[in-house]
Formats: structure tokens, C-alpha cells, sequence
């Protein structure tokens, strides 16, 4: 299937400059394209996984991505999609933030491929060494106040204030394609629906300063859920690409638990499943919906693809040790992703009677309701039900010598650590 064919099948094309032209271009040569990637954080999220896989189906058809660490415009920040002014960072945490997106980058495009390898740059290389008057002299004279002040980044800001720094940035962004065109030869943006305006302001710049140039801009639909909740956030925040800010099995969990509405297209947006794998998938949901194929097999693909196989294996191990209630199957360490966010109580007591940690644990209100929960056979140890009063909390139920995991009922789960 044909590039720009397969991005429409996938609902991948927001907005294009020329379509045709840009058609005719990736069949006819292998393509530099860049995507910008400011360091807000010192970790992606999976709102920004789209543009990267994006870039990463670019280079599988044998074009040539440049990922963009915006060392500069990061110190900047950026209007669009935003309603108030961003927090400045400092210079030694944006450098930080910019080495740990590169690190992250590299898992998703190939940088040692022979024939079309991708490269990273960093907009601080050019846009950092910049004297004032240079900027204002060659760069701000190319672009009319009226001009930017119709820019739906800026619009969207007018009434609640922009500061002049920010006001600044989609020049900053249109510098950044500039250099690439001429120093690299790139001659395609892609970006977010919201970055349309920076974009099409970097295509003007390009025409303004060489007259026979021709670059192109492309946008991506910024993800949206069915249920009107906003895509890649949970309870606990932003879903991100470190495994130590997200882990593994929480990944698993976010994309396992996609709506029927949303699954199918992220199928499209997300793996790189072929339209006849994701039209039986998409079947399969619609005759058979309790089965979750389609949500299995879309956590299943980007977890391998973010964290890798071996994390991937233990996300579906504690998957289904919660699932069967045997929960003595786990590792310490799959313990602390299983159970990361439910209630912990620390026991520095070599033995404890159960009624008492439960009390202590505050699991159980108090003690009469603590021996009726276990009389009843309400309370669980590491998925075995104890109905002795007697019990003490020993070797035998502490996982790896560390953790016990403490059930009341169906559902309410209690972490255990253990000093002892």
C-alpha cells in the first residue's frame, strides 16, 4: 500500500499542504521529514507516541526521520493547546530532560539502519548561538505581527495573555525548519493537529528566503476518547514512556482496558497490524466484545514495543495472577507494579496475630469486626482464604521474605511490607 494511503486508512492525515505534490515526492525520492519534541518533562508521554510511530512508519516505507529535542524552544514553551502561560524551566533541566528524550527516541527509530538511517538534532545547536540582532534582522522581519496574531495558537491566547515569549515561539519553530531544509534537506514537518500553525508560519519562512524551495506540512489528529475523558491520562496521572514513572504492567492495563468505541482505532493509530489483522480484530469485537482480541492485542503490541517482551511477559503474568487470585505465582518485584497504588502498612513486628494487623493495617475498623471479616472467610492471604483467629502472620504468607498482599472481600486489596 502506498504511504500516504496507508496513514488515511489508519485516520493518521489531520491536515497537508499539497497533497498531490507531496504524494509524487515520497514515490519518487526518500524523504528527510522532522517532528519536534519539546522537553517539558523528563520523560514522554503516550500522548507523543503518535507522532513518533508516525515518524517510525515514515522510515519503514525508506524515508529518512529527524526526531527534534527542542533544547531551545523547550526553555520557550510553546502556546498552542495551552490556556496560561507555561512555567519557564532552567537551562540545566531542560539539557537534562532533552538527554533523557533522546534516550527514549532511540527505542522507536533506527539510527543504525545503512540505507535510510534516522538522526536526532537538538534546536539549541542553532537556535542557542543566535546573536539578537541576527534573529530580529533575518528571521523577525519574514513574519507580520497581523499575520501571527491570526494563528489559532496565539487566538486562543489573546484574551487571556500571552507574554511576548511565547508570542515568540512560532518563530522560533519556523527557524527550526528552515535550518533543517537548508542544512539537511528536509522537506516535510509533521506534528499534532495543534501545530498546524507553527507548521504552515515554517513553510512561509522557507518560501520567503529561497524562492524555488518546496517543503510540505502534515498533521496528526490529536488522540481523543469516546467517553469525552482526555486520551493517556488515569487516576494516577499521565501515562508515560519511562517504566519508572509508568510501569510495565500499568501500561498493559491502560491500553487492555480501552472502551470498544476507541480500540479499534487505536489498533490503526498505534500498531503496525495490517488492515486486513485490524479488520478481523474489528470484527471479532463487534460479534464477540467479551473477549477483549482487540484490546489484548492492542496492549499486548505496544507494550512489547515501549518496555520490550520480557516486560511485556510479566505485565501478563500479573495480569492474570489478579485475575485468578493467585497472587503466591508473583515476584517481589511484580508485586510492587501489581499493586503500586493500593493501601500499605509497614509491619516491624517478627510475629503479629492477624486480628491484630488488621486493625493496625486499618483493614478491618476493629477488633470484633476483624474476627467476623475472617470467621465470615472474608479475608484472604496472597489469594488463600484463612478462617483461623489464631493465625500469625509468618514466612509462609510473606512473598520473597517482603510482601504479604491482604484481600477483605472481593476487591479491597492491602499491601503488606514486612521488616522482618
Amino acid at each position: 500500500m502506498n504511504l500516504l494511503k496507508d496513514l488515511e486508512f489508519r485516520g493518521l492525515i489531520n491536515q497537508m499542504t499539497d497533497a498531490e505534490g507531496l504524494d509524487k515526492l515520497l514515490n519518487e525520492e526518500k524523504v528527510k521529514l522532522y517532528c519536534g519534541f519539546d522537553p517539558t518533562a523528563d520523560s514522554l508521554h503516550i500522548g507523543s507516541l503518535l507522532p513518533i510511530l508516525t515518524l517510525r512508519r515514515f522510515q519503514m516505507a525508506g524515508h529518512h526521520p529527524i526526531a527534534l529535542v527542542g533544547g531551545a524552544t523547550g526553555l520557550i514553551g510553546d502556546p498552542s493547546g495551552k490556556k496560561a502561560e507555561r512555567t519557564l524551566n532552567s537551562k540545566d533541566i531542560v539539557v537534562h530532560w532533552s538527554e533523557r528524550i533522546k534516550e527514549q527516541l532511540s527505542r522507536f527509530l533506527d539510527f543504525d539502519n545503512s540505507e535510510n538511517p534516522a538522526m536526532i538534532a537538538n534546536n539549541y545547536d542553532w537556535i542557542g548561538s543566535m546573536d539578537l540582532i541576527t534573529f530580529l534582522r533575518d528571521i523577525g522581519k519574514n513574519f507580520g505581527v497581523n499575520y501571527m496574531l491570526a494563528k489559532d495558537s496565539v487566538q486562543s491566547r489573546i484574551e487571556s495573555g500571552i507574554s511576548f515569549t511565547e508570542f515568540s515561539y512560532m518563530i522560533l519553530q519556523s527557524l527550526d525548519f528552515l535550518n533543517l531544509y537548508e542544512k539537511q534537506n528536509c522537506r516535510l514537518q509533521i506534528g499534532g493537529s495543534d501545530q498546524w500553525g507553527n507548521i504552515t508560519a515554517g513553510l512561509e519562512l522557507i518560501r520567503k528566503t529561497n524562492e524555488d524551495a518546496k517543503a510540505f506540512g502534515m498533521t496528526i489528529p490529536l488522540v481523543t476518547k469516546s467517553d469525552g475523558t482526555k486520551f493517556g491520562k488515569t487516576e494516577g496521572g499521565a501515562i508515560w514512556l519511562d517504566a519508572e514513572k509508568t510501569s510495565p504492567y500499568e501500561f498493559y492495563q491502560f491500553w487492555i482496558n480501552t472502551d470498544d468505541r476507541d480500540v479499534i482505532k487505536y489498533l490503526k493509530y498505534f500498531t503496525f497490524l495490517s488492515e486486513e489483522e485490524i479488520n478481523t480484530l474489528e470484527k471479532a469485537t463487534q460479534e464477540a466484545p467479551e473477549q477483549r482480541q482487540a484490546q489484548k492485542a492492542l496492549a499486548e503490541d505496544l507494550t512489547k514495543l515501549v518496555h520490550g517482551e520480557e516486560a511485556l511477559q510479566q505485565a501478563i503474568r500479573i495480569s492474570e495472577a489478579l485475575f485468578s487470585g493467585n497472587i503466591k505465582e508473583l515476584t517481589a518485584a511484580e508485586i510492587e507494579q501489581g499493586f503500586k497504588d493500593v493501601p500499605a502498612y509497614t509491619n516491624e513486628e517478627e510475629t503479629v496475630n492477624l486480628v491484630e494487623l488488621l486493625v493496625q493495617a486499618k483493614i478491618s475498623p476493629s477488633k470484633r469486626q476483624a474476627r467476623e471479616d475472617i470467621q465470615n472467610g472474608a479475608i484472604y492471604i496472597n489469594g488463600e482464604r484463612i478462617t483461623d483467629l489464631q493465625h500469625v502472620l509468618s514466612e509462609n504468607d510473606k512473598i520473597e521474605n517482603k510482601y504479604s498482599i491482604i484481600r477483605r472481600g472481593k476487591k479491597k486489596y492491602f499491601l503488606i511490607k514486612s521488616v522482618y
